[in-house]
């Protein structure tokens, strides 16, 4: 299959290594050159990697680094069997983006968003055949979180819903089908997690790493504050303010106000590290 991405920056550089792995032809997209060779590099770092810990097989990821073709010419992913946009998060970009392969890739592609706060049937809404557009929520990483929630939207057709997960089992991740609906599972889920453990903040008599070393105790990959510093704290926050106003307010999901003022007082967590833990 050839699979096009359009946005090579962290999370379309991830999953392009990831579909590489997974032994297909891709077309990476961006409207920046240097952004494609940071790319490309980051990619390359990574398989290596992969290959030093004993996880990927040098056969294979000799086989990744071949099956690239970069552009800065959105015509040329008109040959793609599918195509994931990997846009920043927000709606008129990603709109626009939409539009354009609409025009260009064959009738019968797959295009796939990768959002994970926006309404994909809102997306689907401006193309010409919505019925072929479907969500693939990676996790970050992508290249190396298996999860993966495919997402059917109101209109969305079943073989487009098969060739996305056929796609991310190539990729050796863990394809869950979901409907559309604000915050899926897994974040509609994780932002109670995160309200829960800063009312705890706020009540007193604990702090973040004790909540942590409880919620790690009983197996939890990683506690709330540790979670929150490695995703961002702005992201999170603003993940939050998205479901808060998609669910019309519902409760949970109203953004904690210490959020905001980590974020005013420019603690963001591990990317600048500050944040419920310092890296010094």
């Amino acid at each position: 299959m050839q699979v096009a991405i359009v946005g090579a920056g962290t999370m379309g550089a991830d999953i392009a290594q990831a579909v590489a792995l997974g032994g297909d032809a891709i077309i990476l997209h961006d409207i920046h050159e240097h952004t494609l060779r940071q790319a490309l590099g980051r990619i390359s770092r990574g398989i290596d990697r992969g290959v030093s810990l004993g996880k990927i097989d040098p056969v294979i990821a000799r086989r990744a680094k071949r099956v690239f073709t970069l552009c800065t010419d959105l015509a040329r992913c008109a040959a793609a069997d599918l195509v994931i946009e990997a846009v920043p998060d927000d709606l008129d970009v990603k709109q626009t983006v939409l539009r354009a392969l609409d025009d260009i890739v064959r009738p019968d592609a797959i295009l796939a968003t990768s959002t994970n706060v926006l309404s994909l049937t809102v997306l689907a809404a401006a193309t010409r055949l919505p019925e072929r557009v479907v969500g693939l929520h990676f996790f970050k990483p992508a290249a190396i979180m298996r999860l993966v929630e495919v997402v059917r939207g109101d209109l969305t057709r079943q073989d487009a819903i098969d060739g996305a997960v056929a796609l991310a089992q190539r990729m050796h991740k863990t394809p869950i089908v979901v409907r559309d609906a604000p915050g899926l599972i897994v974040n509609r889920i994780a932002q109670a997690y995160f309200g829960e453990a800063l009312g705890l903040l706020d009540e007193g008599g604990l702090d973040a790493p004790a909540v942590d070393r409880l919620m790690e105790a009983a197996g939890f990959p990683m506690g709330p504050f540790r979670l929150l510093d490695f995703v961002g704290i702005d992201s999170a926050f603003d993940a939050a303010q998205t479901l808060f106003e998609a669910t019309y307010h519902t409760a949970p999901y109203r953004p904690h106000p210490r959020l905001r003022r980590m974020i005013d007082a420019g603690l963001t967590g591990r990317k600048n590290g500050r944040g419920f833990y310092s890296d010094g």
